[in-house]
């Protein structure tokens, strides 16, 4: 019998029902997939790193319980904004409450609120920028080109950042990523407080875009990497919100399929979203997992789940659970 810690325990004894029992029975056929020698990609929409996600995701890509991430271009520099910046955030708890004026007040303090949470532009955004900056550079004028994940790996790993944290570093994701050297997806990278950095710079023509590379370019690594990590077993796909972070990847397998006319690739081993989104007006961020059997994704015995409440209080559960915390 799987010794577990009390965070597991408390979940499978108490949450029995509902968008409850869901979340155990994601958890559960995760781990599954993992000791069926699969692999798992996770991807990442809404704000996810602002809330600090990276205490439970950064265990999970140290243990090998992640093996790919997509991300939006936001989750990405906002891990690293927390992790030098944490201790000059501003933490709003009656966000509720605040009129269009004490708003403006925060944008004239250079405070940028995420719901509960103001990211300090100066501190954070306008820091990490400059070591951006030097990175891209570099590569300009070495006519080399990155992802934009890579130059965040490239910062992260030359140690210029350590005496500038203000958090423990096992609580980064985007580090434990980093040591690891998993790859990262994040498709729409202009759409980031970073991206627009970038695009500023070129504008002005200090940089050019090529040294960026593409989002088509991701596509085409993901398809290479999907290829060769399905050659034995399956890839499941963990999906926290919705938007493009789990449209792009998740289109990989029937463009695979329908376009290059590669039959013999399997479909995704596992399926699981949390999300609040609905299909009203069409929503395809809350489209039921069978939808996606109709577009090529899924097959009608793929392990599927949604459940439908706050991805910062279901992911850890479900991470905890396959951590046996």
């Amino acid at each position: 019998m799987i010794d577990r810690g009390p965070i597991s325990n408390f979940i499978v004894e108490h949450y029995k029902h509902f968008n409850a029992a869901s979340l155990v029975d994601a958890a559960i056929a995760y781990e599954s997939q993992l000791d069926a020698g699969n692999k798992m990609m996770v991807t990442l929409a809404g704000a996810m790193s602002t809330a600090e996600l990276g205490k439970s995701l950064a265990e999970m890509i140290r243990q090998d319980k992640v093996h790919i991430i997509t991300c939006t271009g936001a989750n990405l520099e906002e891990d690293v904004f927390n992790l030098v910046a944490h201790n000059h955030y501003k933490r709003i708890p009656n966000y509720r409450d605040l009129s269009p004026a004490e708003e403006k007040d925060l944008l004239d303090n250079h405070y940028n609120r995420v719901t509960d949470t103001c990211i300090p532009e100066a501190e954070a955004m306008r820091a990490i920028e400059k070591h951006l900056y030097n990175a891209w550079k570099n590569a300009d004028k070495n006519g080399e080109r990155f992802f934009p994940h890579e130059f965040f790996y490239k910062i992260l790993l030359s140690g210029e950042l350590t005496e500038k944290y203000q958090i423990d570093p096992k609580d980064s994701w985007l580090l434990a990523a980093a040591e690891k050297n998993i790859p990262i997806i994040v498709p729409g990278w202009e759409d980031s407080t970073c991206g627009n950095f970038f695009a500023s710079y070129c504008i002005e023509n200090d940089l050019k875009p090529s040294t960026v590379k593409s989002g088509i370019e991701y596509m085409m690594f993901l398809a290479k990497w999907y290829q060769q990590n399905t050659l034995d077993n399956g890839v499941g796909f963990f999906q926290i919100g919705g938007g493009i972070a789990g449209d792009f990847p998740i289109c990989v397998v029937p463009m695979l399929h329908q376009d290059l006319e590669l039959n013999d690739v399997p479909m995704w081993s596992y399926f699981c979203q949390i999300s609040d989104s609905t299909t009203s007006y069409g929503s395809y961020s809350g489209a039921v997992p069978n939808e996606k059997i109709t577009w090529g994704k899924l097959l009608p015995e793929t392990p599927k789940f949604v459940i439908e409440s706050d991805a910062t209080i279901v992911a850890p559960l479900i991470f905890a659970y396959v951590l046996r915390w």
